[in-house]
């Protein structure tokens, strides 16, 4: 019998404090796929996470910032970014905590007790060092490589973010150094934030260590995975990850308020799917943590997260009844699907060649 997922959970996440309605819904969301799975009878074993100390912030965030955080916790009054991200009492603990959700999911793995984690609360992949972004206020992920690297030796990890957002703060803490960063999001050059263009690749060191997706509107499900199974899982598979790490935003899904890429709950099952195979496949013998990320239509959240979770335990038909029902309304546009065609070719012939040496 494979061993349970291990679930990430803390109270702070289930709906207290600010009234900001985006924040307010994404707390909701946690309980209700921990609820889900209890449902669903998935094979799961829940943990409480402690709170990321300061030491563990420094891995990314300098003191400073680190302290400035709690001033504007303490101040509770307007913004830690420019508009969106609010300072209220709290703030800063339940930062701390999505961190400590991420970082205990990958001590679980690493020390053997479990092979997938799931941290619903983490995924806050818009943090840069020293600024918040979109929510974010510390980058988990990010914090999260840097302990593996040194407390647990591991050499070639990578984040993989499939949010319709570009990673932009993972991309910028990891923009100069060897370590593989990929994010798949809708780009036009002003959907938020704005950037992960195709040729953002990384400087220095980091050259070719950055891979984007940048996808047009009304994308759908067949270019989607036809980048993933052309350009990411190739190049991935070349660079032989001893850690996968998964930022895994559902706001691609084809309800979502915000994003407009046209995914279905399915085509995130299918996506999993694909990501424990790659981790099966390479040095991270099936090491795979998830981070939950954004979604911002409940119903279609819990959906996306319950199949993909159903995946990840090798319970698929648990979650049958969650998959959408396909209809053309939820396909992608033609058009856009052209695009989105071409643009996987552009990072074909971009990619590819730096990693053929080392694909098989």
């Amino acid at each position: 019998m494979r061993q349970p997922l291990a679930f990430i959970y803390h109270e702070r996440y289930g709906g207290r404090g600010t009234a900001h309605h985006r924040l307010a819904e994404s707390w909701k969301r946690y309980q209700a796929i921990r609820e889900l799975s209890i449902e669903l009878g998935l094979n799961v074993r829940f943990y409480r996470q402690a709170v990321a100390s300061d030491a563990e912030l420094r891995r990314v965030h300098p003191q400073s910032y680190i302290d400035w955080v709690r001033q504007m916790d303490l101040r509770a009054e307007g913004f830690l970014d420019k508009s969106d991200t609010p300072a209220y009492r709290g703030v800063f603990h339940r930062a701390a905590v999505a961190v400590g959700g991420t970082l205990l999911g990958v001590q679980l793995i690493a020390d053997g007790l479990t092979r997938i984690a799931f941290n619903p609360g983490g995924g806050l992949h818009h943090a840069r060092a020293t600024a918040t972004s979109g929510f974010c206020v510390f980058n988990d992920l990010a914090v999260a490589v840097r302990w593996l690297m040194a407390e647990r030796g591991i050499q070639r990890p990578v984040i993989i973010d499939v949010d319709g957002h570009h990673g932009d703060g993972t991309q910028e803490i990891f923009y100069r150094e060897p370590i593989l960063t990929v994010s798949l999001h809708q780009y036009d050059g002003r959907f938020y934030p704005g950037s992960g263009a195709l040729e953002e690749s990384g400087e220095g060191e980091g050259v070719g260590y950055a891979l984007n997706i940048p996808l047009p509107r009304r994308t759908g499900t067949v270019p989607y995975l036809r980048a993933l199974d052309e350009v990411v899982l190739p190049v991935v598979r070349a660079y032989n990850p001893d850690f996968v790490l998964l930022q895994f935003g559902v706001d691609a899904h084809w309800k979502d308020r915000l994003v407009s890429l046209r995914l279905t709950a399915q085509d995130y099952g299918a996506m999993m799917e694909r990501f424990i195979t790659l981790a099966h496949s390479t040095a991270a013998q099936g090491r795979l943590m998830i981070a939950g990320g954004g979604g911002y239509t409940p119903d279609a959240v819990v959906r996306s997260w319950g199949v993909a979770l159903a995946t990840s335990t090798g319970e698929p038909e648990r979650a049958h009844a969650l998959h959408d029902e396909l209809t053309l309304a939820k396909a992608g546009d033609p058009t856009r699907e052209a695009e989105a065609h071409a643009l996987i070719e552009r990072a074909k012939a971009l990619h590819l060649p730096r990693w053929s040496g080392q694909m098989a």
